[in-house]
């Protein structure tokens, strides 16, 4: 009896993957940076070097530091702190090791994100971004942006080939009307599905040689 081959589900699609979608521009221009990405990439990575300057004397003596709080809710101060203009403070001596190994960081991670934009590497110039914005807090904002607005520059050029914030919507508005009129257009292909049945043979019945008499009428 044949078998009908069965249809593929959605879980077996899944299960394979679905096609990539290709990307809209090569992939050098995606992993690259363009004249606009590189320089700013300079100034960030001068931005660091310039924080590592400015950390530079602590490594070569004692210095004295101030640390600050907020006071509590009874405008009271914890131990150690002092109320001084509506904030806690206090000041400590730090000694250069304290120093070192966030010179290092800065030095070693601005030196590469120069690097990274002189050889137009997209990825080093944007993890080393977001890895220096997370080491420094509140200072690093502005190198977690860079290294977003990397990403998201990038993603757009792969989707839409425009990186630009105009342009991607422009290119974002012409793709969902295209797909808008493939819907609407009817389709031309024809899926031909093949129904086998199997062969039945259908056999009669043999008579029966078994005689049986007729039944006589009762006498009443």
């Amino acid at each position: 009896m044949p078998v009908n081959e069965e249809e593929p589900t959605s879980t077996s699609r899944w299960r394979r993957g679905a096609p990539k979608r290709a990307s809209m521009v090569p992939r050098q221009v995606v992993l690259g940076i363009d004249k606009t990405e590189r320089g700013i990439s300079f100034v960030a990575g001068a931005i660091a070097l310039f924080l590592a300057l400015l950390i530079s004397p602590h490594l070569f003596k004692n210095s004295y530091v101030t640390d600050t709080l907020k006071p509590s809710k009874s405008n009271s101060c914890v131990s150690g702190y002092h109320l001084l203009n509506h904030l806690c403070s206090r000041t400590r001596l730090t000694h250069p090791s304290d120093w070192l190994p966030q010179f290092l960081e800065i030095l070693i991670v601005g030196l590469a994100i120069v690097a990274f934009a002189w050889w137009r590497k997209r990825a080093g110039v944007a993890v080393g971004a977001l890895f220096l914005g997370l080491a420094l807090g509140t200072v690093g904002l502005p190198f977690l942006f860079l290294g977003g607005w990397l990403i998201i520059r990038a993603l757009r050029l792969q989707k839409y080939g425009d990186a630009t914030f105009r342009g991607s919507s422009a290119q974002a508005r012409e793709q969902a009307k295209a797909r808008r009129q493939e819907k609407r257009s009817p389709s031309t292909k024809s899926k031909t599905r093949t129904k086998t049945k199997s062969p039945t043979s259908s056999v009669a019945p043999s008579a029966s040689k078994r005689y049986t008499p007729k039944q006589q009428p009762r006498k009443r």
